[in-house]
């Protein structure tokens, strides 16, 4: 449902591999992976997954992206980080995004003035007018945004053919995986359920949705087609960025669960917070996605300490409340 703003660390076979924007599945050799929606100049990134990763082969021909993905561009990125600035400026306080352009890009679609995969694809003349005018308003916006026009077009009409056949008709294509001989199909979500959009810790969010929701509107797939949900939580709870955390330990108990478990945020590099499981938040997400089972990880991170403890339950007022605030 997003772009390049959530990394994944997966290893597999003893192999690690820091995965952007590429699916996870890309690393089975005899599975299609397929992007739905919003992607970052596509080349430029995948380059740097494929580069990070040596052992990922023929990854071109696994690859298949839809034409109704919008791009993030440099500028929505630099907007991104204009954006945090003004917001420390005036109310002392950020989101804490990656800076990578997400925000800024759904800001487009919603505005009915974003560039998609297709736009790229077809008429180049329309696609650089339209692209001239979007610019052009982030500038009015941004005074001090700086936008090389020229630059940017010639580097993306040379991207665009580069991608070419890797983009398909999404719909359609998941039409035909849904209906045509048997398959495995296995959706793989970006972000946390408490950084989407709607349910999570708004304003401290992603700018999609990230719940089992996403599958629908981020692919086309009917609701039907839904089967199993899984649920993947860690042992104890991180966040990165600020945000409501009411298990955080900001002592020794989050020290060590930040160095044994390696928290820090594969796209930023920053520490996660770490604290407690927090059960209240974990059947939040399970109100909102209806979990048919939930992969637990990280159990081991545990091992060294003589207590655990876990988060059951929130008061407000000095009452406990059965929700999540």
């Amino acid at each position: 449902q997003g772009g390049n703003n959530a990394g994944h660390t997966v290893v597999v076979d003893g192999k690690e591999y820091d995965f952007h924007l590429f699916p996870s599945g890309i690393i089975n050799p005899k599975a299609i992976s397929f992007i739905g929606k919003i992607i970052l100049e596509f080349i430029k990134i995948t380059l740097y997954d494929s580069s990070r990763n040596h052992s990922l082969k023929d990854w071109e021909k696994r690859l298949i992206i839809s034409d109704r993905a919008h791009i993030v561009f440099d500028f929505h990125q630099a907007v991104d980080g204009l954006q945090e600035v003004q917001r420390q400026a005036q109310e002392g306080k950020n989101i804490g995004t990656t800076k990578k352009g997400i925000g800024p890009t759904y800001s487009s679609k919603a505005a009915r003035t974003g560039l998609r995969i297709c736009d790229l694809l077809s008429d180049f003349d329309e696609f650089s007018s339209r692209f001239k005018n979007l610019a052009q308003q982030y500038k009015s916006m941004f005074p001090t945004l700086e936008i090389d026009i020229e630059g940017q077009l010639k580097k993306l009409k040379g991207y665009a053919e580069k991608i070419r056949p890797m983009v398909r008709d999404g719909v359609y294509f998941m039409y035909e995986a849904l209906h045509g001989s048997p398959k495995k199909i296995l959706v793989e979500g970006a972000n946390a359920a408490l950084l989407d959009i709607d349910f999570g810790t708004y304003p401290f969010v992603t700018s999609s949705n990230c719940t089992v929701g996403g599958v629908c509107t981020g692919l086309g797939v009917p609701p039907q087609h839904v089967g199993d949900v899984y649920g993947v939580v860690k042992a104890y709870t991180t966040r990165v960025g600020i945000g409501a955390f009411p298990t955080e330990q900001i002592n020794e108990i989050g020290d060590l669960l930040q160095s044994r478990g390696h928290e820090w945020g594969v796209t930023t590099g920053r520490k996660r917070r770490c604290g407690w499981l927090d059960l209240v938040i974990l059947k939040y997400a399970h109100m909102i996605n209806g979990f048919t089972a939930l992969a637990l990880t990280k159990l081991d991170i545990l091992d060294v300490l003589d207590e655990i403890k876990i988060g059951v339950a929130y008061k407000l007022g000095g009452k406990r409340i059965p929700y999540f605030p």
